[in-house]
């Protein structure tokens, strides 16, 4: 789930860090009184789920409430293309933000490093850029910290990481509190990515994160009830929205044809390789999960069929707690319910398969031996079904 800056930002304030004075407008009327109350030059950021805002044109500066008003006319309910989001996306709300005296930026973050299966800190003085692009051309201007998970992000380890950055060394002790309270937030929101870019350190000598970018775990948002409620779903698929709704593990897959319902993440992996194998194209990963109840079986087929582009389903069960009589239930109230025009194949194997497979006997599917059988079965139908 991806948060918006203005939503990030009151996260990091929650825990410590130093934002700017600001507030959120959806209207020019409202920037040109937050622009006021503000009393100074503000800053109008447009707020999308993308990087590179400034060079797609949604970030502007204001010298006064009336020039935010404009500004904000202009920009509120426009559609810019953005190309680190490779898309055109509408701005609808607005941030309006004290203008900084800005002396220096600094790049700062937390993210997950699958090599060390570690949490990381980043921090380079080459703030304000793409990081990516500084990685490539001048990585050695970036420092990368393995976090303890038992230790978290102690003081040393905070120090040590500014100074193998560069950063300066009287500011310091002030930074290390600061990337404290950042892996805070990191750890309190579940999240897999917590980035400050820049962190401004001001004419003054004070150190406030002038953007942020936010990244939390779906898998976690039921701990995060408070986070959850700020979702819009704008950004994400409408078919993986109602998924998550009703509680179905599932991801679309762009071009897909070959609707894929297993249980367990490794069974339903080593079936999208199989319908690979067989010429296919997997349109998703769908896991139902151990212990599966008829009825979400049937809710889980019903999801991959919204699929317009799905020409074959494959059901791949395992049953352990899955019990197989179970699923073949769920697939004939789908069946029954549903106005299903694709084939289906249905590999059971495992609990109560035997029961599952004397259900399905009467019922509008193709039943397959293996896995193997099943994946070329699905695209064989598939494609007949193409050409017909």
């Amino acid at each position: 789930m991806k948060l918006f800056e203005y939503q990030a930002k009151k996260l990091l304030a929650k825990y410590g860090v130093p934002i700017p004075r600001g507030s959120v407008a959806t209207t020019p009327e409202q920037a040109e009184e937050i622009a006021s109350d503000l009393g100074q030059a503000v800053v109008l950021k447009g707020q999308v789920h993308s990087g590179g805002r400034g060079k797609a044109g949604a970030v502007k500066i204001a010298k006064s409430p009336e020039q935010a008003r404009q500004i904000a006319a202009d920009l509120i309910g426009k559609t810019l293309f953005f190309a680190q989001a490779g898309a055109h996306l509408r701005v609808d709300t607005l941030l309006l933000e004290e203008a900084l005296p800005i002396k220096q930026e600094i790049y700062v973050a937390i993210t997950q490093d699958r090599a060390s299966q570690r949490d990381v800190l980043i921090v380079s003085t080459m703030g304000g850029m793409d990081i990516e692009l500084v990685a490539h051309e001048n990585p050695e201007a970036i420092s990368k910290t393995v976090i303890d998970p038992l230790l978290g992000l102690t003081d040393y380890a905070a120090r040590d990481a500014l100074f193998d950055a560069g950063f300066e060394k009287t500011l310091a002790g002030k930074a290390a509190g600061l990337l404290k309270g950042l892996y805070a937030a990191y750890v309190g929101t579940d999240a897999t990515l917590a980035e400050i870019n820049p962190l401004v350190i001001t004419e003054e000598g004070a150190l406030i994160a002038g953007d942020a970018k936010w990244l939390i775990d779906d898998n976690a948002i039921f701990r995060q009830p408070e986070i959850a409620a700020l979702a819009t779903g704008e950004d994400d698929d409408p078919i993986e929205v109602e998924a998550r709704r009703r509680g179905i593990q599932y991801v679309r897959l762009e071009g897909g044809e070959i609707g894929i319902i297993g249980n367990g993440a490794g069974l339903v992996m080593t079936t999208m390789d199989e319908v690979k194998r067989a010429g296919g194209t997997p349109a998703d990963f769908l896991d139902i999960g151990g212990g599966a109840k008829a009825e979400s079986v049937r809710s889980s087929l019903e999801i991959v069929l919204s699929d317009p582009n799905v020409k074959g389903v494959l059901f791949n069960i395992f049953g352990g707690i899955t019990r197989g009589d179970e699923v073949a239930k769920g697939i004939i109230e789908g069946l029954s319910t549903l106005n299903v025009k694709v084939p289906i194949v249905v590999r059971l194997s495992g609990t109560r398969a035997e029961e599952g497979a004397a259900l399905l006997a009467g019922a509008s599917i193709v039943a397959a031996q293996t896995m193997q059988e099943a994946a070329q079965q699905v695209v064989a139908l598939a494609n007949k079904a193409r050409k017909s």
